[in-house]
């Protein structure tokens, strides 16, 4: 999908006021045959048949050549405030994007960036709006704290006759890989138009020698990688202009007037380096509202027995996830998950393991109605609120005391966004108010670097999955758990593509919130990195960052692994400690 900014200007050019609006249309094909994410099988030059799970890039500087009144002169009309984020996974990988308006004249060449300048590709990503291309948390392309953006991810499936699946993983990355693409076109601008344009991928794998992927399964674009030179100088010939359209332009719409601020704003407060979160506006946060559902979090009336709260299953102590690996319910049943932590919630945008919840108000209404968790049902828990005199503080959050559905789960929403984690010691050293050991230091060396032989890289691989400053990236994975019974985001999609992924929990206050994995199979870290070292289950959904391993591992020593858990260790949050914990 194709993010455009907030404010969107358009290409402006003194002295000619008469303009019309400019999009682009990218779709994405493979042989001429239009395809989205994620993919059928491929066959590439080189004979190997691969299937895609991820393309995502990013486009900056786009220009436009008027023709002049001789075939030598023209005038260039250009942005360099201007990025875009495109994701083939939007439906039927076609990509939308406003480049705005422009003077009716007739253009040449169209041209643009794959990738970004290095200023802007050194500048704290933490600075943009949250629908801004450029925020880490929308487009997961900036996974260190110390590096830039990936400018193309290109990752998948490398299929083998005999089944066994192996992954590949391109990033393309770095200022020197930034490319120029240029198209010439004939477009006489007499109303608001479409320029199409297809982005023709298997001509990144083939060419005069087809790329090796069983033999090269990964880059992240260091310098001299052979591999990224190879898909930085074919990617000018993957773009070709298709068709040139005019369009009607968009129906005018009637704004809704602004409603009433009910309550006091909240401040909501952000820690440097992380990204500017999408904050609900209907309504917005209130310290009322905030105060609303915070007691209801804690109150066991939302449960049919009255003795079970939200919190009993998310416990401070244990950074609001639950010790046990399956949580009893009201009635005394069992869940077949293990209870997820609850902070860092205002950058999600899905919930539960298998993402089947879209907003957090969505979810938080769901386990009071579980029969295997609190066990009651929102009729009889509106009626419990009522009886309580709960009618007052619903009416300093929304103005009348009605207790409704979708007030109750906006109220717990308000009180779960607020619950942010930042001020580890990890933080404090990024901070340089304090400084990590030698061996934690390490860690965040094997946590960061990825595994390239090849390259000579022997790291633990672990950023792709929980990179950035809230060490997830907010994505589906199977990361090689055999599950035969529960099949994670394929029991809401239907996709057999989904089968065994589960979202990315944050590793932030990880040593607080064993056991591990959606199931809890694991009790300790270092069964956690066992796992990960040596003891993934292959199978056709395997995350290609981990199918791209090999199959005996990554070879990490015990002092390794030492390393890393004492990096992990740093990553706790001292509210949830006992010395400062208090009631949240």
């Amino acid at each position: 999908m194709i993010r455009p900014l907030l404010c969107l200007c358009g290409l402006l050019a003194v002295g000619h006021p008469l303009q019309a609006g400019v999009s682009l249309e990218l779709r994405h094909l493979w042989e001429g045959k239009p395809f989205a994410i994620p993919s059928g099988t491929f066959v590439t030059g080189s004979g190997e048949t691969i299937e895609l799970s991820r393309l995502a890039y990013l486009l900056s500087e786009p220009r436009l050549l008027s023709r002049g009144n001789n075939a030598s002169s023209g005038t260039w009309l250009r942005r360099n405030d201007w990025f875009a984020y495109v994701d083939a996974s939007s439906p039927g990988g076609v990509s939308r994007l406003e480049l705005g308006a422009l003077p009716l004249r007739n253009y040449t060449i169209l041209q643009f960036q794959v990738g970004l300048d290095q200023k802007t590709d050194e500048t704290d990503p933490a600075k943009y709006p949250a629908n801004h291309p450029l925020n880490p948390n929308l487009n997961n392309l900036h996974w260190t704290p110390q590096g830039g953006y990936i400018f193309l991810a290109m990752e998948g499936h490398l299929r083998n006759d005999g089944g066994d699946p192996g992954g590949f993983a391109y990033h393309l990355g770095n200022s020197w890989n930034r490319t120029t693409i240029s198209l010439p076109l004939s477009l006489d601008l007499a109303g608001p138009s479409i320029i199409g344009i297809d982005v023709h991928l298997d001509r990144l794998f083939d060419g005069d020698e087809p790329l090796q992927i069983a033999a090269n399964p990964s880059t992240h674009s260091r310098k001299g990688d052979g591999i990224a030179r190879l898909l930085k100088n074919r990617l000018p010939s993957a773009f070709a202009v298709r068709e040139i359209r005019e369009t009607r332009p968009p129906a005018p719409t009637d704004s809704p007037p602004p409603g009433n601020l009910i309550g006091t704003p909240y401040r909501f407060r952000l820690a440097r380096g992380f990204p500017i979160p999408k904050l609900p506006t209907a309504p917005p946060l209130t310290n009322e509202g905030v105060a609303l559902g915070k007691r209801l979090f804690h109150d066991p009336l939302l449960s049919g027995t009255n003795k079970q709260s939200c919190s009993s299953c998310h416990q401070t102590a244990h950074a609001l996830s639950d010790p046990s690996r399956f949580s009893k319910g009201a009635s005394g049943s069992r869940g077949t998950r293990n209870s997820m932590p609850l902070f860092n919630l205002a950058w999600k945008d899905s919930f539960f393991w298998d993402g089947r919840a879209p907003s957090l108000r969505a979810q938080a209404v769901q386990p009071i109605q579980s029969p295997i968790e609190m066990h009651d049902s929102l009729p009889n828990a509106i009626a419990e609120l009522k009886a309580a005199n709960y009618g007052p503080l619903f009416e300093a959050a929304f103005g009348t005391a009605e207790i409704t559905e979708a007030r109750l789960g906006i109220a717990l929403e308000q009180f779960l966004l607020t619950r942010t984690s930042y001020n580890s010691r990890f933080d404090h050293a990024a901070r340089g108010k304090e400084e990590l050991t030698a061996e934690e230091k390490r860690g965040f060396e094997l946590f960061m670097t990825e595994y390239d032989p090849r390259r000579g890289l022997k790291g633990a691989d672990c950023f792709h999955c929980h990179g950035g400053a809230l060490f997830t990236d907010h994505r589906f994975h199977n990361n090689g758990l055999r599950d035969d019974d529960d099949r994670g985001l394929e029991s809401v999609t239907g996709r057999p593509t989904d089968r065994n992924r589960f979202i990315t929990p944050s590793l932030r206050n990880i040593a607080l919130t064993a056991p591990y994995m959606h199931d809890g199979r694991f009790r300790t870290l270092e069964e956690v990195i066992s796992h990960y070292d040596s003891g993934l289950h292959r199978s056709p959904t395997l995350d290609p960052n981990l199918a791209k391993h090999p199959r005996d591992g990554l070879g990490l020593s015990e002092g390794d692994k030492s390393s890393l858990i004492a990096f992990l260790r740093t990553l706790t949050d001292p509210q949830f400690l006992p010395s400062a914990r208090q009631e949240n």
